[in-house]
């Protein structure tokens, strides 16, 4: 295909994807495949990516996009965490116009094949080019997304072939204290946002000593809802019982509970905190943890590179998931 057919079938898909509602009957499917993806998250996945599928928003991120002399087979094995959480890899491999082998989650099979195949009516060449798989063959570079554990495997499976593997990451926020409600507004959607699964959701809070976390409390309450999920509510549920059998100190709003700990990653209802009385403490915690960090999260004053509260959901195309540059990769191949 052409590099000008592959930028506007993939505008066209974003014009498509602006009609699709709640009774749409693939939102309906997926969610009997998988309780975690209730039709609001689905919906907040598609919409972003029908806001960032346009002319405006790809132009930028096309022109650094070189597309590939010789094609090669690219595999591609996604996590199934969030919504279309592979869709990014998708459009960078076809955009450089490799072709792609596809192996899918099956938390994520049914929204991703259904938007696959919008592609594929916006523009039928597709097809010669993408391949959903059960098994990656004939494959001459991998982009894989696991956990730790499978990220080892994927590292010595795919050694001999150029690759970018991802694996856990969790993000933070770093609070003064001097915050508005609307700024706890937006980071209750950075902690709640797909439940907490994603890897830019918030999975600790660092607060200066003596923090009030009244109005913090009180920006949550928004979400309280997320306590009428099964699922989330027997995670709730599970890890309070662990903190009471434990005898472990923890704040308790009736759907999340708030734990000093020095860790980064806090289990599913959980958040993590920790004080610190200097802002060298937390560039130290944020520099002995890099490799784990996916963003962090605050106020500019604070530090220029921080994302803005409520936005960690919503990237730029060019936000590279692990600050690994995938179109550079793909470029170089």
């Amino acid at each position: 295909m052409k590099s000008k057919e592959i930028f506007y079938a993939f505008i066209d898909l974003g014009r498509k994807l602006e009609t699709v509602n709640e009774n749409h009957p693939v939102i309906q499917k997926t969610y009997h495949e998988n309780n975690w993806f209730t039709p609001q998250n689905q919906l907040n996945a598609i919409r972003y990516w029908s806001s960032k599928l346009n002319h405006k928003e790809l132009e930028y991120f096309y022109e650094h996009c070189r597309p590939a002399q010789n094609p090669v087979n690219v595999g591609l094995i996604t996590a199934g965490n969030i919504p279309l959480v592979g869709f990014h890899d998708i459009l960078c491999i076809l955009l450089s116009g490799h072709k792609l082998s596809l192996k899918l989650s099956t938390n994520d099979s049914v929204l991703s094949k259904w938007i696959l195949e919008l592609l594929f009516e916006t523009e039928p060449k597709f097809k010669d080019s993408v391949r959903i798989v059960d098994k990656l063959q004939d494959h001459q570079a991998v982009i894989a997304t696991g956990s730790n554990n499978t990220s080892r495997y994927f590292e010595h499976y795919f050694r001999n072939l150029p690759r970018i593997i991802r694996k856990n990451r969790n993000s933070l926020a770093v609070l003064t204290g001097n915050e508005t409600e609307t700024d706890l507004l937006n980071l209750s959607n950075d902690i709640f946002s797909y439940f907490g699964l994603g890897c830019r959701n918030v999975s600790k809070i660092m607060v200066p000593e003596g923090y009030d976390f009244h109005n913090f409390f009180q920006g949550l309450e928004r979400h309280a809802e997320v306590a009428n999920h099964h699922k989330y509510h027997n995670n709730y549920i599970y890890h309070k019982a662990i903190f009471l059998m434990n005898l472990e100190k923890h704040f308790d709003n009736g759907f999340l509970l708030l734990k000093e700990d020095a860790k980064l990653a806090s289990p599913l209802a959980t958040l993590f905190f920790q004080y610190y009385n200097r802002k060298e403490e937390v560039s130290e915690f944020v520099e002995q943890n890099l490799e784990n960090i996916q963003i962090v999260i605050g106020k500019s004053e604070f530090s220029d590179e921080f994302t803005p509260f409520g936005q960690s959901q919503n990237p730029e195309l060019y936000d590279f998931a692990d600050k690994v540059n995938t179109l550079e990769f793909l470029n170089g191949l």
